[in-house]
């Protein structure tokens, strides 16, 4: 029997409720059988409510079978808000953020197909910090199981997905106690993986890498901040963070997300460019294909990523950021038109 799945929605703030309603639009337009739960939260559901998240929001999240997220602000002046963001992975268990990078054509400054598997849940990111007489102190934290299910993850990502090539990232030659720790269970869980080549690379080679030579990378498996960091990088390869999605990987659970921010700036005037999102939406359909062993689902995330390449590179259909003209709507109306004629023909 077909599954009905049912994912929740966070649309988030700034341009988020616009741009997951344009991924909504694609997916329905996909004929994806789902239910679609809304979630409220973010800092915009803070100022009307006085709370960042509604009453029950984990309750509801933990029994979906995946969440597709807008980005959520978070105000630098109010020392008193505290992340949503990592709110959620915390709760959820979110260890591993997967960020595919793959060249648009007239584009990117390069042609390449890598993807970075971020740790997601320790390293500095667990916020423990402190001040003492004029010193800031922040904690950094790696575990072994932290460091050992993420290689796993990467090393199980790679063999499903083609990539011959998984890449530890870290700064062992300095950190050898901390990185030490990330490289060497690495090195442990390669060993599982024989027809994987098992490489590494300091982290500031990995930048100059990703500008330089990046069509010689395939997987690479970092620590928290340093994927953080070089994700971004990457991004700009690709020619823009609008052009990139995310996911963020649990043991049961996953959420989906565009990589770029809610730019306020730009919200509510219908020009926001809705592709990372649905590069995210289409994340999702791989995942619940991988984990519903549903074959329609495979067939219908490979569709969406052609077409979005067809809209991007050859019909041009682009959003101010990406120096078009377009907006939001046109680039949904395109994706749809695109899609109807994949499915006819």
């Amino acid at each position: 029997m077909v599954k009905r799945y049912k994912i929740g929605v966070l649309k988030g703030d700034g341009i988020g409720p616009e741009i997951v309603d344009a991924a909504l639009h694609v997916l329905n337009a996909l004929g994806i059988d789902a239910e679609f739960v809304e979630l409220r939260a973010g800092y915009e559901y803070y100022k009307r409510f006085g709370k960042p998240l509604e009453e029950g929001f984990f309750d509801v999240a933990k029994k979906m079978d995946a969440i597709l997220k807008g980005p959520l602000y978070t105000p630098p002046h109010e020392k008193e808000f505290k992340s949503i963001n990592i709110l959620i992975r915390k709760e959820l268990d979110l260890y591993a953020n997967v960020r595919p990078f793959k060249s648009f054509k007239g584009f990117s400054l390069k042609d390449f197909n890598f993807v970075i598997v971020r740790e997601n849940s320790e390293d500095v990111y667990v916020g423990i910090e402190g001040l003492f007489k004029g010193t800031a102190i922040s904690l950094r934290i790696i575990t072994y199981e932290g460091a050992k299910r993420i290689a796993e993850y990467a090393f199980s990502y790679a063999k499903k997905n083609g990539f011959k090539k998984v890449t530890v990232v870290h700064k062992a030659n300095v950190l050898k106690i901390s990185d030490g720790l990330f490289r060497d269970v690495f090195f442990e869980v390669a060993k599982r993986y024989p027809d994987i080549t098992a490489e590494e690379i300091i982290v500031d080679t990995a930048a100059y890498t990703i500008v330089r030579n990046p069509e010689r990378l395939g997987v690479m498996v970092t620590p928290n901040l340093y994927g953080d960091i070089l994700s971004d990088l990457a991004a700009a390869m690709v020619g823009s963070l609008g052009l990139c999605g995310s996911a963020q990987i649990g043991s049961d659970i996953a959420v989906f997300e565009p990589v770029h921010g809610t730019a306020p700036d730009i919200a509510g005037k219908g020009i926001a460019n809705p592709i990372g999102e649905i590069e995210a939406a289409k994340l999702m359909l791989y995942y619940l294909y991988e984990k519903f062993d549903d074959a329609d689902l495979h067939v219908k995330a490979k569709n969406l990523d052609k077409a979005i390449h067809t809209v991007v590179e050859d019909l041009k259909i682009l959003t101010p950021d990406l120096g078009g003209t377009y907006k939001t709507v046109d680039v949904v109306n395109a994706l749809v038109k695109v899609l109807n004629s994949e499915i006819h023909s």
